[in-house]
């Protein structure tokens, strides 16, 4: 792999640029680690320039938000012609977006939470308080609100009581124009990481979740000490094949490539439920990729490197 140039993309203008740089640093720590030759750059108004006067043999997206995840910096890449690991832009945006993304999934017959989408215009249209109630009465509480798109659990909450509805839903609009309101599942929290190689996509060890404040928002998700982890999770074989089922199926049904992330719960029966999936799975110290593969007895350098190869030869 020495004689690979492959850029790592990482930084951008989301409110998930300093998670972003830091699975660059990670990511390309590990890549170097295996004899890859690597170099960080960020996404901004020279990239495009830059790319056609240096152009690296492939590229690994690590940006976060929009520019990374919803299938804007593939289509870029798209354009130019370059390599890069990951799902295409058609595959990104299905993903990215939320309600979209488990639309999909329940039409094929996979379990995900109750939900319903609503913009921002409608509580000002209608009347924030009795939509608010009419939530209410749909999916009960605890309730689970997320902005529609977005990542890193920004903005994302539990809602246990009527009365705190309304600030809730403020903060979860200052990161999005549209809520993702879920019924809430207790269960156990966890994050199965699917990678291709040569036989398809397979499902890492699951990394079960358990955050300190009994929520896994952005705070616990990216300071050391506020989560436990367990990998693999602490589940029972039937479950564990369950929830290995469910993030290869989400994987295949809305056509990502390479690699994906999937958040789920297991319920206390043993059914797994379909919270999200995400197209670039964050790499830093805290991050559940390099947990599962650490877990799988792979290293984060060879599985990337690996999907430098696969991408190469996408391209020829």
């Amino acid at each position: 792999m020495s004689d690979r140039s492959v850029t790592v993309l990482a930084g951008g203008l989301t409110h998930e640029r300093d998670v972003s740089l830091r699975s660059g640093r990670r990511l390309s720590a590990a890549l170097r680690s295996v004899g890859v030759s690597v170099e960080e750059w960020d996404a901004d108004a020279a990239l495009i320039a830059r790319l056609q006067r240096e152009r690296p043999d492939a590229v690994i997206i690590a940006l976060h938000g929009d520019q990374g995840e919803g299938g804007s910096i593939q289509t870029v890449l798209e354009l130019l012609d370059v390599p890069y690991v990951g799902s295409d832009s058609h595959a990104c945006r299905r993903a990215w977006d939320k309600p979209t993304a488990k639309a999909e999934l329940a039409r094929s017959g996979l379990a995900t939470p109750d939900w319903v989408v609503l913009p921002h215009s409608t509580f000002r249209e209608l009347g924030a308080q009795a939509v608010l109630t009419a939530m209410v009465d749909r999916l009960g509480l605890p309730m689970m609100l997320k902005p529609d798109q977005g990542g890193s659990a920004l903005g994302a909450q539990v809602v246990r009581d009527a009365a705190d509805l309304p600030a809730a839903m403020v903060d979860c609009l200052a990161y999005g124009n549209t809520v993702l309101a879920e019924r809430f599942v207790a269960g156990v929290e966890v994050a199965v990481t699917v990678i291709e190689d040569e036989s398809g996509p397979v499902a890492l060890p699951a990394v079960e979740i358990v955050p300190e404040s009994g929520v896994y928002d952005y705070t616990s998700r990216y300071t050391a000490g506020l989560t436990d982890f367990h990998t693999p999770a602490r589940l029972d074989d039937r479950s564990a094949a369950a929830v290995a089922d469910l993030a290869v199926s989400a994987h295949r049904l809305l056509g990502l490539r390479d690699v994906s992330r999937t958040d789920a719960i297991v319920a206390p029966d043993g059914a797994a439920y379909f919270l999200e999936v995400n197209s670039s799975p964050g790499l830093t110290e805290t991050s559940l990729l390099p947990m599962a593969s650490e877990a799988a007895g792979r290293s984060l350098g060879d599985i990337y490197a690996a999907l430098v190869e696969r991408a190469i030869a996408r391209a020829r």
